[in-house]
Protein backbone atom coordinates (compact mmCIF):
# COMPACT_ATOMS: atom_id res chain seq x y z
CA UNK A 1 0.00 0.00 0.00
CA UNK A 2 2.82 2.39 0.87
CA UNK A 3 4.49 1.70 -2.51
CA UNK A 4 1.20 2.47 -4.26
CA UNK A 5 0.84 5.77 -2.39
CA UNK A 6 4.46 6.71 -3.13
CA UNK A 7 3.95 5.93 -6.83
CA UNK A 8 0.73 7.98 -6.87
CA UNK A 9 2.45 10.99 -5.27
CA UNK A 10 5.34 10.70 -7.72
CA UNK A 11 2.94 10.65 -10.69
CA UNK A 12 1.09 13.68 -9.35
CA UNK A 13 4.37 15.55 -8.91
CA UNK A 14 5.30 14.76 -12.51
CA UNK A 15 1.94 16.11 -13.68
CA UNK A 16 2.48 19.31 -11.65
CA UNK A 17 5.91 19.70 -13.21
CA UNK A 18 4.39 19.39 -16.66
CA UNK A 19 1.81 22.05 -15.82
CA UNK A 20 4.51 24.36 -14.53
CA UNK A 21 6.71 24.06 -17.63
CA UNK A 22 8.00 27.48 -18.63
CA UNK A 23 8.17 28.86 -22.15
CA UNK A 24 11.92 28.33 -22.06
CA UNK A 25 11.51 24.66 -21.18
CA UNK A 26 8.96 24.41 -23.96
CA UNK A 27 11.22 25.92 -26.63
CA UNK A 28 14.15 23.76 -25.52
CA UNK A 29 12.04 20.60 -25.81
CA UNK A 30 11.05 21.64 -29.31
CA UNK A 31 14.67 22.38 -30.19
CA UNK A 32 15.95 19.03 -28.90
CA UNK A 33 13.30 17.16 -30.86
CA UNK A 34 14.13 18.90 -34.14
CA UNK A 35 17.91 18.77 -33.62
CA UNK A 36 17.73 15.02 -33.10
CA UNK A 37 15.41 14.55 -36.08
CA UNK A 38 17.72 16.35 -38.53
CA UNK A 39 20.88 15.00 -36.84
CA UNK A 40 22.17 18.52 -36.29
CA UNK A 41 25.96 18.78 -36.04
CA UNK A 42 26.68 18.28 -32.33
CA UNK A 43 28.95 21.33 -32.11
CA UNK A 44 26.40 23.60 -33.76
CA UNK A 45 23.75 22.09 -31.51
CA UNK A 46 25.71 23.36 -28.50
CA UNK A 47 25.93 26.86 -29.96
CA UNK A 48 22.24 27.16 -30.84
CA UNK A 49 21.21 25.72 -27.48
CA UNK A 50 22.47 28.78 -25.61
CA UNK A 51 22.04 32.56 -25.87
CA UNK A 52 24.87 34.82 -26.99
CA UNK A 53 24.12 37.68 -24.59
CA UNK A 54 21.71 38.36 -21.74
CA UNK A 55 21.43 41.99 -20.67
CA UNK A 56 19.60 42.85 -17.43
CA UNK A 57 19.34 46.52 -16.46
CA UNK A 58 17.89 48.08 -13.31
CA UNK A 59 17.16 51.76 -13.71
CA UNK A 60 15.43 54.54 -11.74
CA UNK A 61 12.57 56.64 -13.10
CA UNK A 62 10.77 59.55 -11.42
CA UNK A 63 6.98 59.09 -11.31
CA UNK A 64 4.42 61.86 -11.78
CA UNK A 65 4.09 62.26 -8.00
CA UNK A 66 7.83 62.76 -7.58
CA UNK A 67 8.51 59.27 -6.23
CA UNK A 68 11.42 57.34 -7.79
CA UNK A 69 10.79 53.73 -8.78
CA UNK A 70 13.30 51.11 -9.89
CA UNK A 71 12.43 49.08 -12.98
CA UNK A 72 14.03 45.92 -14.36
CA UNK A 73 14.50 45.56 -18.12
CA UNK A 74 15.79 42.69 -20.22
CA UNK A 75 17.32 42.17 -23.64
CA UNK A 76 18.33 38.62 -24.55
CA UNK A 77 20.26 38.14 -27.79
CA UNK A 78 20.10 34.51 -28.85
CA UNK A 79 22.00 34.25 -32.13
CA UNK A 80 23.25 36.54 -34.92
CA UNK A 81 24.81 34.08 -37.37
CA UNK A 82 22.51 35.33 -40.14
CA UNK A 83 22.54 39.05 -39.29
CA UNK A 84 21.74 41.64 -36.60
CA UNK A 85 19.61 40.53 -33.67
CA UNK A 86 15.90 41.23 -34.26
CA UNK A 87 12.93 41.00 -31.94
CA UNK A 88 10.27 42.79 -29.96
CA UNK A 89 10.11 44.52 -26.60
CA UNK A 90 7.16 43.76 -24.35
CA UNK A 91 5.89 45.57 -21.26
CA UNK A 92 4.33 42.99 -18.96
CA UNK A 93 4.43 42.15 -15.22
CA UNK A 94 5.45 38.53 -15.91
CA UNK A 95 8.35 39.10 -18.30
CA UNK A 96 11.62 37.67 -16.96
CA UNK A 97 14.95 36.51 -18.35
CA UNK A 98 13.65 32.96 -18.94
CA UNK A 99 10.73 34.20 -21.02
CA UNK A 100 13.09 36.48 -22.93
CA UNK A 101 15.40 33.53 -23.64
CA UNK A 102 12.54 31.49 -25.08
CA UNK A 103 11.17 34.35 -27.15
CA UNK A 104 14.65 35.23 -28.45
CA UNK A 105 15.23 31.66 -29.60
CA UNK A 106 11.87 31.60 -31.35
CA UNK A 107 12.84 34.84 -33.10
CA UNK A 108 16.04 33.20 -34.39
CA UNK A 109 14.00 30.39 -35.92
CA UNK A 110 11.40 32.84 -37.25
CA UNK A 111 13.84 35.13 -39.07
CA UNK A 112 15.74 32.15 -40.45
CA UNK A 113 12.57 30.49 -41.74
CA UNK A 114 11.53 33.77 -43.34
CA UNK A 115 14.86 33.95 -45.18
CA UNK A 116 15.73 37.31 -43.63
CA UNK A 117 19.25 38.61 -42.84
CA UNK A 118 18.49 38.73 -39.12
CA UNK A 119 19.12 36.79 -35.94
CA UNK A 120 16.90 36.59 -32.89
CA UNK A 121 16.46 38.67 -29.74
CA UNK A 122 13.70 39.64 -27.33
CA UNK A 123 13.26 41.76 -24.26
CA UNK A 124 11.06 44.00 -22.21
CA UNK A 125 10.34 45.62 -18.88
CA UNK A 126 8.53 44.18 -15.87
CA UNK A 127 5.54 46.50 -15.56
CA UNK A 128 1.84 46.81 -16.26
CA UNK A 129 1.33 49.82 -18.59
CA UNK A 130 -2.14 50.35 -17.13
CA UNK A 131 -0.51 51.40 -13.86
CA UNK A 132 1.30 54.32 -15.49
CA UNK A 133 0.45 57.58 -17.24
CA UNK A 134 1.60 58.26 -20.78
CA UNK A 135 4.25 60.64 -19.42
CA UNK A 136 5.57 57.96 -17.07
CA UNK A 137 5.70 55.38 -19.88
CA UNK A 138 7.69 57.83 -21.97
CA UNK A 139 10.24 58.40 -19.20
CA UNK A 140 10.48 54.65 -18.49
CA UNK A 141 11.03 53.87 -22.18
CA UNK A 142 13.65 56.57 -22.68
CA UNK A 143 15.55 55.57 -19.53
CA UNK A 144 15.48 51.90 -20.58
CA UNK A 145 16.83 52.83 -24.01
CA UNK A 146 19.64 54.83 -22.44
CA UNK A 147 20.44 51.93 -20.10
CA UNK A 148 20.71 49.51 -23.04
CA UNK A 149 23.20 51.85 -24.71
CA UNK A 150 25.28 50.25 -27.48
CA UNK A 151 23.64 46.86 -26.93
CA UNK A 152 21.10 47.96 -29.55
CA UNK A 153 21.78 49.58 -32.92
CA UNK A 154 20.68 49.47 -36.59
CA UNK A 155 23.32 46.86 -37.42
CA UNK A 156 23.57 45.32 -33.95
CA UNK A 157 20.12 44.68 -32.45
CA UNK A 158 16.87 46.12 -33.80
CA UNK A 159 13.88 46.16 -31.37
CA UNK A 160 10.24 46.28 -32.46
CA UNK A 161 6.79 46.44 -30.81
CA UNK A 162 5.44 43.43 -28.94
CA UNK A 163 2.92 42.89 -26.13
CA UNK A 164 1.79 46.26 -24.69
CA UNK A 165 4.21 48.29 -26.82
CA UNK A 166 3.36 50.17 -30.00
CA UNK A 167 4.63 52.67 -32.61
CA UNK A 168 4.72 55.44 -29.99
CA UNK A 169 7.05 53.31 -27.85
CA UNK A 170 9.34 52.84 -30.83
CA UNK A 171 9.33 56.59 -31.56
CA UNK A 172 10.55 57.29 -28.01
CA UNK A 173 13.31 54.68 -28.39
CA UNK A 174 14.30 56.11 -31.77
CA UNK A 175 14.52 59.68 -30.49
CA UNK A 176 16.46 58.70 -27.36
CA UNK A 177 18.93 56.54 -29.27
CA UNK A 178 19.51 59.16 -31.99
CA UNK A 179 20.06 61.81 -29.31
CA UNK A 180 23.11 59.88 -28.10
CA UNK A 181 24.75 60.18 -31.54
CA UNK A 182 26.62 63.12 -33.02
CA UNK A 183 24.44 65.46 -35.13
CA UNK A 184 26.22 64.41 -38.33
CA UNK A 185 25.35 60.71 -37.87
CA UNK A 186 21.87 60.84 -36.34
CA UNK A 187 20.06 60.40 -39.65
CA UNK A 188 22.03 57.19 -40.26
CA UNK A 189 20.38 55.52 -37.27
CA UNK A 190 16.68 55.75 -38.12
CA UNK A 191 16.49 51.98 -38.56
CA UNK A 192 17.54 51.24 -34.96
CA UNK A 193 13.92 50.17 -34.38
CA UNK A 194 11.08 49.05 -36.63
CA UNK A 195 7.35 49.41 -36.12
CA UNK A 196 7.74 53.20 -35.87
CA UNK A 197 4.96 55.68 -36.72
CA UNK A 198 4.87 56.37 -40.46
CA UNK A 199 5.72 60.03 -39.82
CA UNK A 200 8.92 58.97 -38.05
CA UNK A 201 10.20 56.69 -40.78
CA UNK A 202 7.79 53.82 -40.21
CA UNK A 203 6.42 51.52 -42.90
CA UNK A 204 2.93 51.81 -44.33
CA UNK A 205 1.14 48.59 -43.37
CA UNK A 206 3.53 47.55 -40.60
CA UNK A 207 0.68 47.93 -38.10
CA UNK A 208 -1.35 45.19 -39.78
CA UNK A 209 1.49 42.96 -41.02
CA UNK A 210 1.39 40.34 -38.26
CA UNK A 211 -2.39 39.97 -38.29
CA UNK A 212 -2.37 39.86 -42.08
CA UNK A 213 0.19 37.06 -41.96
CA UNK A 214 -2.02 35.01 -39.63
CA UNK A 215 -4.96 35.49 -41.96
CA UNK A 216 -2.92 34.67 -45.07
CA UNK A 217 -1.55 31.42 -43.61
CA UNK A 218 -5.09 30.32 -42.72
CA UNK A 219 -6.32 31.22 -46.20
CA UNK A 220 -3.46 29.33 -47.87
CA UNK A 221 -4.01 26.27 -45.68
CA UNK A 222 -7.73 26.15 -46.43
CA UNK A 223 -7.06 26.62 -50.14
CA UNK A 224 -4.74 23.58 -50.07
CA UNK A 225 -7.69 21.62 -48.66
CA UNK A 226 -10.00 22.87 -51.42
CA UNK A 227 -11.80 25.23 -49.03
CA UNK A 228 -12.20 28.97 -48.53
CA UNK A 229 -12.76 31.27 -45.55
CA UNK A 230 -16.28 32.12 -46.63
CA UNK A 231 -18.70 30.93 -43.96
CA UNK A 232 -16.01 29.64 -41.61
CA UNK A 233 -16.30 30.37 -37.89
CA UNK A 234 -13.33 31.40 -35.77
CA UNK A 235 -12.46 32.40 -32.21
CA UNK A 236 -9.62 34.66 -31.08
CA UNK A 237 -7.76 34.76 -27.77
CA UNK A 238 -6.25 38.21 -27.35
CA UNK A 239 -7.60 41.33 -29.02
CA UNK A 240 -4.46 43.40 -29.27
CA UNK A 241 -2.84 44.41 -32.53
CA UNK A 242 -2.54 40.84 -33.89
CA UNK A 243 -6.01 39.71 -32.87
CA UNK A 244 -7.67 42.86 -34.19
CA UNK A 245 -6.05 42.81 -37.62
CA UNK A 246 -6.34 39.05 -38.09
CA UNK A 247 -10.06 39.33 -37.27
CA UNK A 248 -10.44 42.26 -39.66
CA UNK A 249 -8.99 40.34 -42.61
CA UNK A 250 -10.84 37.11 -41.72
CA UNK A 251 -14.23 38.85 -41.59
CA UNK A 252 -13.42 40.78 -44.76
CA UNK A 253 -12.92 37.41 -46.47
CA UNK A 254 -16.30 36.12 -45.31
CA UNK A 255 -15.46 34.33 -42.04
CA UNK A 256 -17.43 34.90 -38.82
CA UNK A 257 -15.85 35.67 -35.44
CA UNK A 258 -18.09 34.00 -32.87
CA UNK A 259 -15.97 34.48 -29.74
CA UNK A 260 -13.09 36.58 -28.43
CA UNK A 261 -11.24 36.52 -25.13
CA UNK A 262 -8.84 38.85 -23.35
CA UNK A 263 -7.63 39.20 -19.76
CA UNK A 264 -10.84 41.03 -18.80
CA UNK A 265 -13.70 39.20 -20.49
CA UNK A 266 -14.81 36.40 -22.84
CA UNK A 267 -17.44 37.33 -25.41
CA UNK A 268 -19.65 35.06 -27.55
CA UNK A 269 -22.18 35.68 -30.30
CA UNK A 270 -23.16 32.84 -32.63
CA UNK A 271 -24.14 35.22 -35.43
CA UNK A 272 -20.79 36.97 -35.34
CA UNK A 273 -18.96 39.77 -33.55
CA UNK A 274 -17.97 42.86 -35.53
CA UNK A 275 -14.20 43.35 -34.97
CA UNK A 276 -14.37 47.00 -36.04
CA UNK A 277 -17.08 47.79 -33.47
CA UNK A 278 -15.20 45.85 -30.81
CA UNK A 279 -12.01 47.76 -31.55
CA UNK A 280 -13.85 51.09 -31.20
CA UNK A 281 -15.19 49.87 -27.86
CA UNK A 282 -11.86 48.61 -26.50
CA UNK A 283 -9.56 51.45 -27.63
CA UNK A 284 -10.62 54.04 -25.01
CA UNK A 285 -10.68 51.30 -22.33
CA UNK A 286 -6.97 50.52 -22.58
CA UNK A 287 -7.69 47.52 -24.79
CA UNK A 288 -10.32 45.85 -22.59
CA UNK A 289 -13.24 44.17 -24.39
CA UNK A 290 -15.33 44.00 -21.20
CA UNK A 291 -18.71 45.68 -21.41
CA UNK A 292 -19.14 45.27 -25.18
CA UNK A 293 -22.87 45.14 -25.91
CA UNK A 294 -22.56 43.38 -29.27
CA UNK A 295 -22.00 39.98 -27.65
CA UNK A 296 -22.78 37.94 -24.54
CA UNK A 297 -20.16 37.62 -21.80
CA UNK A 298 -19.52 33.95 -20.97
CA UNK A 299 -17.41 31.90 -18.54
CA UNK A 300 -13.72 32.22 -19.58
CA UNK A 301 -13.10 28.53 -18.87
CA UNK A 302 -15.45 27.54 -21.72
CA UNK A 303 -13.59 29.53 -24.40
CA UNK A 304 -11.27 26.85 -25.81
CA UNK A 305 -14.10 24.30 -25.85
CA UNK A 306 -16.28 26.35 -28.21
CA UNK A 307 -17.11 24.59 -31.47
CA UNK A 308 -15.54 26.47 -34.40
CA UNK A 309 -13.53 25.97 -37.56
CA UNK A 310 -10.45 28.01 -36.58
CA UNK A 311 -8.82 28.96 -33.29
CA UNK A 312 -6.38 31.89 -33.23
CA UNK A 313 -4.44 32.14 -29.94
CA UNK A 314 -3.04 35.67 -30.13
CA UNK A 315 -2.36 36.50 -26.48
CA UNK A 316 0.51 35.14 -24.37
CA UNK A 317 2.53 31.92 -24.24
CA UNK A 318 1.50 28.56 -22.73
CA UNK A 319 -2.25 29.23 -22.98
CA UNK A 320 -3.08 25.79 -24.42
CA UNK A 321 -1.71 22.99 -22.26
CA UNK A 322 -2.23 19.56 -20.75
CA UNK A 323 -5.43 20.57 -18.96
CA UNK A 324 -7.36 22.20 -21.80
CA UNK A 325 -5.97 20.81 -25.09
CA UNK A 326 -8.39 17.87 -24.95
CA UNK A 327 -11.41 20.20 -24.89
CA UNK A 328 -10.53 22.15 -28.04
CA UNK A 329 -13.14 21.76 -30.79
CA UNK A 330 -11.47 23.80 -33.55
CA UNK A 331 -10.50 22.08 -36.80
CA UNK A 332 -7.40 24.27 -37.26
CA UNK A 333 -5.17 26.29 -34.92
CA UNK A 334 -3.19 29.28 -36.22
CA UNK A 335 -0.67 30.64 -33.70
CA UNK A 336 -0.87 34.41 -33.64
CA UNK A 337 1.05 34.54 -30.34
CA UNK A 338 4.55 33.26 -29.65
CA UNK A 339 4.54 29.84 -28.00
CA UNK A 340 0.83 29.69 -27.10
CA UNK A 341 0.85 25.86 -26.93
CA UNK A 342 2.95 23.77 -24.56
CA UNK A 343 4.69 20.62 -25.77
CA UNK A 344 2.25 18.40 -23.84
CA UNK A 345 -0.71 20.32 -25.20
CA UNK A 346 0.58 20.00 -28.74
CA UNK A 347 0.98 16.24 -28.41
CA UNK A 348 -2.68 15.95 -27.43
CA UNK A 349 -3.80 18.13 -30.35
CA UNK A 350 -1.73 16.21 -32.90
CA UNK A 351 -3.07 12.91 -31.57
CA UNK A 352 -6.54 14.33 -32.20
CA UNK A 353 -5.49 15.27 -35.76
CA UNK A 354 -5.91 19.01 -35.20
CA UNK A 355 -3.32 20.76 -37.43
CA UNK A 356 -1.33 23.69 -36.03
CA UNK A 357 0.19 26.43 -38.17
CA UNK A 358 3.22 27.27 -35.98
CA UNK A 359 4.06 30.72 -34.68
CA UNK A 360 7.39 31.05 -36.49
CA UNK A 361 5.49 30.84 -39.77
CA UNK A 362 2.01 32.07 -38.88
CA UNK A 363 2.90 35.34 -37.15
CA UNK A 364 6.02 36.10 -39.19
CA UNK A 365 4.26 38.79 -41.22
CA UNK A 366 5.37 41.26 -38.55
CA UNK A 367 9.09 40.60 -38.82
CA UNK A 368 8.83 40.45 -42.61
CA UNK A 369 7.22 43.89 -42.49
CA UNK A 370 9.98 45.02 -40.12
CA UNK A 371 12.59 43.87 -42.62
CA UNK A 372 11.03 46.01 -45.33
CA UNK A 373 10.90 48.99 -42.96
CA UNK A 374 14.59 48.46 -42.13
CA UNK A 375 15.40 48.33 -45.85
CA UNK A 376 13.28 51.39 -46.59
CA UNK A 377 15.17 53.40 -43.94
CA UNK A 378 18.60 52.17 -45.07
CA UNK A 379 17.92 53.04 -48.70
CA UNK A 380 16.06 56.28 -48.05
CA UNK A 381 12.96 55.07 -49.90
CA UNK A 382 9.25 55.42 -49.19
CA UNK A 383 6.85 52.67 -50.32
CA UNK A 384 3.07 52.85 -50.62
CA UNK A 385 0.71 50.64 -48.60
CA UNK A 386 -0.16 48.64 -51.72
CA UNK A 387 3.53 47.99 -52.48
CA UNK A 388 4.24 46.92 -48.91
CA UNK A 389 1.32 44.51 -48.68
CA UNK A 390 2.28 42.95 -52.00
CA UNK A 391 5.85 42.44 -50.77
CA UNK A 392 4.69 40.87 -47.49
CA UNK A 393 2.18 38.59 -49.22
CA UNK A 394 4.74 37.41 -51.77
CA UNK A 395 7.41 36.69 -49.16
CA UNK A 396 5.07 34.97 -46.73
CA UNK A 397 3.47 32.85 -49.45
CA UNK A 398 6.92 31.64 -50.52
CA UNK A 399 7.75 30.70 -46.94
CA UNK A 400 4.40 28.95 -46.50
CA UNK A 401 5.00 26.85 -49.62
CA UNK A 402 8.44 25.79 -48.33
CA UNK A 403 6.97 24.57 -45.06
CA UNK A 404 4.09 22.88 -46.83
CA UNK A 405 6.61 21.06 -49.04
CA UNK A 406 8.64 19.95 -46.00
CA UNK A 407 5.49 18.59 -44.34
CA UNK A 408 4.80 16.44 -47.38
CA UNK A 409 8.43 15.44 -48.00
CA UNK A 410 9.26 14.38 -44.44
CA UNK A 411 5.82 13.31 -43.24
CA UNK A 412 6.02 15.53 -40.16
CA UNK A 413 3.76 18.09 -38.51
CA UNK A 414 3.90 21.76 -39.47
CA UNK A 415 6.02 22.90 -36.54
CA UNK A 416 8.65 20.24 -37.13
CA UNK A 417 8.72 21.16 -40.84
CA UNK A 418 9.16 24.87 -40.10
CA UNK A 419 11.87 24.24 -37.52
CA UNK A 420 13.93 21.93 -39.68
CA UNK A 421 14.01 24.50 -42.50
CA UNK A 422 15.00 27.28 -40.08
CA UNK A 423 17.68 25.36 -38.20
CA UNK A 424 19.20 23.82 -41.33
CA UNK A 425 19.71 27.32 -42.76
CA UNK A 426 21.66 28.39 -39.68
CA UNK A 427 23.60 25.13 -39.64
CA UNK A 428 24.64 25.77 -43.24
CA UNK A 429 25.92 29.25 -42.32
CA UNK A 430 28.09 27.84 -39.53
CA UNK A 431 29.31 24.97 -41.72
CA UNK A 432 30.35 27.29 -44.55
CA UNK A 433 31.92 30.01 -42.40
CA UNK A 434 33.45 27.90 -39.66
CA UNK A 435 33.77 28.92 -36.03
CA UNK A 436 36.28 31.63 -35.01
CA UNK A 437 39.15 31.28 -34.27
Amino acid sequence: MQNYIAKFINNMNQIKEKKAATMYENVMQQYEQVANFIELNHNIKKILGITNNEIVVNFPVKMDNGEVKIFTGYRVQHNNALGPYKGGLRYHPTIDVNDARALAMWMTWKTSLAGLPFGGAKGGIQLDPRDHSLAELERITRRFTYALGENIGPDQDIPAPDVNTNPQTMAWILDTYMSTKSPSSRSLNSHVVTGKPVGSGGLEGRDRATGFGVFLCIKLYLASQGESLSGKTFIVQGFGNVGQWASHFMVEEGARMIAVQDAHATLYHAKGIDPAALQLHSAPRKGSIAGFTGAEEIDPSTFFGLACDILIPAALGNQIHLDNAGSIEARLIAEGANGPITKDGEEILLERNIPIIPDILCNSGGVIGSYFEWLQNRHGEIWSLEEVMQKIEKKLTENYRKVEGAVQEHGVDWRMAAYLIAIKRIELAYTQRGIFP
